[in-house]
C-alpha cells in the first residue's frame, strides 16, 4: 500500500489512447489495451513519439510474461486469438503496486534526484518551448508552464525516458540522449493491436545476433528496487533496454479543484546509454570508419530512399547495412513455421525526430505498406535497390538540367562542354545558381512526387516486376518533368528565359531517355 495521498495506477486507470476496431480513440488501462488488444486497432498516442514509447513499454510486459523462448512457442501466440488473460492478470496484479505513478517508494519510472530544483513539467515534451526547443505544435512555453492530468503525465515520462536529449541539466553531470534519441523505430503493423505486438516480439531471451547483450539479472525497470544500481552503460539485457531509465524523473503532484494534476517535477541525469548496444527496430547503414549509423528522418530525404536497406539480410547489400533484428526475426519465422505466409502484406510504421544536439526540428511518423516477399526474396531487394538507385540517377540529372538552365539565364556564354565550365565558375556564380534551384524547391517537389507512387510500386514490384518497373520508370519521368517546370517558372518569359528553358529540359529529356535505356537493358538481362 502507498503513504501518499495521491494515487494514480497505471494496470487499472485509463491512459493509453487506442483506435477500437469501429474507429475513434479510447483511453484505456494497461490490463484493457493488452487484454482487448486484439479487438484494437493501434496505439494512437498525443504524438509519434508517444505512440512509439507505449508500445515498446506493452512489449516489455509481454516479452516478461510470455517469452517467447523460441519460434514455435511465437507461433502458438500467434495461432491464438487472444492473450492468456490468466498469465497477464497474475503478471500485473504481482507487480501493481510498481506501476503507481504516485507510489511513495516506488513511483512508476521515477526517482528522487535531490541535486535538482523542481521545474514545470513542460521539459518532458520535445513540442514544448524549453530549453533550446523551439514550439513545434503545442504553443505553451516554459514561462506559462502546463497542467497535466495523470494520464498524460504518465504517457510524456515513458516519452522523456525514451526520447531525452543530451545537454545541461543545471548541475554537474549533464544529460546523455535516450536509447530512441537517434534514429527510426520501425514498427510492423498488423491488423489488430495484438498482431503488431506478435510481429515486434523478438525470442526472449533473445539471441547475440538478435540483440546483442543478455543476462540473468535482466528485468524491467518496475521490476527493480533501484534501478540506476549498478550504474551502467550496458543494459542487463533486452527488458532492461526496453526500460531504460534515462532521466531520474519525480513528479510533484498537486490537488485542484479535487483533481489530481502535475505541474512540477524534479528531473535529474539518469544512465548513460553505450550506442554500441544496437536497438532491434531500428535500421543501420554501415559506415567504413564509424561502423554502424542509424538512418534518421532528415527533412531533404524521403525516408523511403532507404527502404532496400531494410531488407538487406543477404549478399552486396548486407555489406552496407543491418536491418531492424524484428524484420530479420519474421524472416526465420517465414522459413521456419507456417504462422506467417510469404506473400502477406502489412504496413511498416516508421518513427523518429531530427535534432540536432539538445535542439529538437521535427518529429515524423511515416507508413509504409510492406509484402512479407521482402523478407525471404533477395531478387526482389535487388529489384527495390535498383529502383531506388535509378531514382536518385534522375534526382541528379534533374539538378544537372537546372544548372545548364541557369547558366544560360546568368552568363553571357555557355560552352557545348557546359559541365567542365561550370567546374571551372566562380564559387561566387555557382552559389547564385545553386541558390536559385534551392529556393526553387525543385528537389522537394520532385521527391515528394513520388511519395504516392511509390507507395503502390513497393506492393506491385512484390507481384509483377515488369510492369511495376515499367511503371515506376514513367512516375520518376512525369515527376522529373513537373519538378523541372516548376522551377523554370520563375525564370520570366523573355527571349533569354525561354532559351535557357529549352536548353534545360532538352537536356533532361536526353539522360531521361539514356537512364532509362540502360535501366530496361539491366532489366532484361537479369531476367
Amino acid at each position: 500500500m502507498t503513504d501518499s495521498p495521491f494515487t494514480f495506477n497505471l494496470v487499472d486507470a485509463p491512459w493509453i489512447p487506442c483506435i477500437p476496431a469501429t474507429g475513434g480513440t479510447e483511453e484505456l488501462s494497461l490490463r484493457e489495451a493488452l487484454l482487448r488488444s486484439h479487438h484494437l486497432r493501434a496505439i494512437a498516442g498525443d504524438s509519434p513519439l508517444v505512440t512509439a514509447a507505449l508500445y515498446r513499454l506493452l512489449l516489455a510486459i509481454l516479452h516478461r510474461v510470455f517469452g517467447p523462448q523460441n519460434a514455435d512457442v511465437w507461433a502458438g501466440l500467434w495461432k491464438a486469438k487472444s492473450w492468456d488473460e490468466t498469465a497477464l492478470n497474475r503478471y500485473l496484479d504481482t507487480w501493481k503496486p510498481r506501476f503507481d505513478l504516485f507510489d511513495a517508494e516506488h513511483p512508476f519510472y521515477q526517482s528522487p534526484d535531490k541535486r535538482v530544483k523542481p521545474k514545470s513539467t513542460i521539459n518532458l515534451s520535445h513540442d514544448r518551448a524549453s530549453g533550446n526547443n523551439p514550439t513545434l505544435f503545442d504553443h505553451h512555453t516554459e514561462e506559462m508552464g502546463e497542467t497535466l492530468t495523470p494520464a498524460q503525465a504518465a504517457r510524456f515520462l515513458l516519452t522523456a525516458q525514451a526520447y531525452g536529449l543530451a545537454g545541461l541539466s543545471g548541475i554537474k553531470q549533464t544529460f546523455t540522449d535516450g536509447t530512441l534519441a537517434s534514429g527510426i523505430v520501425f514498427l510492423l503493423q498488423g491488423d489488430t493491436l495484438r498482431q503488431t505486438l506478435l510481429l515486434n516480439m523478438l525470442p526472449y531471451p533473445p539471441d547475440n545476433d538478435l540483440f546483442s547483450v543478455q543476462d540473468e539479472d535482466d528485468h524491467p525497470a518496475w521490476e527493480m528496487d533501484d534501478p540506476f544500481t549498478p550504474n551502467r552503460a550496458i543494459p542487463f539485457g533486452y527488458l532492461d533496454y526496453l526500460t531504460w531509465q534515462n532521466r531520474k524523473v519525480l513528479f510533484l503532484p498537486e490537488r485542484i479543484n479535487g483533481a489530481t494534476v502535475v505541474r512540477k517535477m524534479t528531473m535529474g541525469p539518469g544512465l548513460r546509454y553505450d550506442p554500441s548496444v544496437l536497438d532491434p527496430m531500428k535500421n543501420y547503414r554501415i559506415h567504413e570508419k564509424l561502423g554502424p549509423l542509424a538512418y534518421s528522418f532528415s527533412e531533404d530525404r524521403v525516408f523511403w530512399r532507404d527502404s532496400a536497406a531494410l531488407f538487406a539480410f543477404k549478399g552486396e547489400l548486407a555489406k552496407k547495412a543491418i536491418p531492424p533484428a524484428t524484420l530479420r526475426w519474421l524472416q526465420h519465422l517465414i522459413e521456419e513455421t507456417s504462422a506467417l505466409k510469404q506473400h502477406q502484406m502489412y504496413r511498416l510504421l516508421a518513427i523518429g525526430m531530427s535534432k540536432k544536439q539538445a535542439k529538437v526540428y521535427f518529429f515524423r511518423q511515416e507508413q509504409l505498406p510492406v509484402p512479407l516477399d521482402y523478407l525471404t526474396d533477395e531478387d526482389l531487394v535487388h529489384a527495390l535497390d535498383a529502383a531506388l538507385n535509378v531514382a536518385g540517377t534522375v534526382a541528379f540529372d534533374l539538378l544537372q538540367a537546372a544548372r545548364l538552365t541557369g547558366m544560360h539565364r546568368q552568363l553571357p556564354v555557355v560552352e557545348q562542354k557546359w559541365q567542365k565550365q561550370w567546374a571551372q565558375l566562380s564559387a561566387n556564380a555557382k552559389s547564385d545558381i545553386n541558390n536559385w534551384i534551392a529556393h526553387t524547391g525543385m528537389e522537394r517537389a520532385y521527391w515528394s512526387g513520388l511519395d504516392l507512387p511509390f507507395q503502390s510500386f513497393i506492393v506491385a514490384l512484390a507481384r509483377d516486376k515488369e510492369s511495376a518497373v515499367a511503371e515506376w520508370s514513367a512516375q520518376l519521368r512525369k515527376a522529373a518533368l513537373d519538378a523541372f517546370r516548376l522551377t523554370t517558372a520563375s525564370l520570366g518569359s523573355d527571349a533569354r528565359a525561354f532559351k535557357a528553358q529549352v536548353a534545360g529540359e532538352g537536356y533532361l529529356h536526353y539522360r531521361l531517355s539514356k537512364i532509362f535505356e540502360n535501366h530496361e537493358k539491366e532489366t532484361a538481362h537479369e531476367a
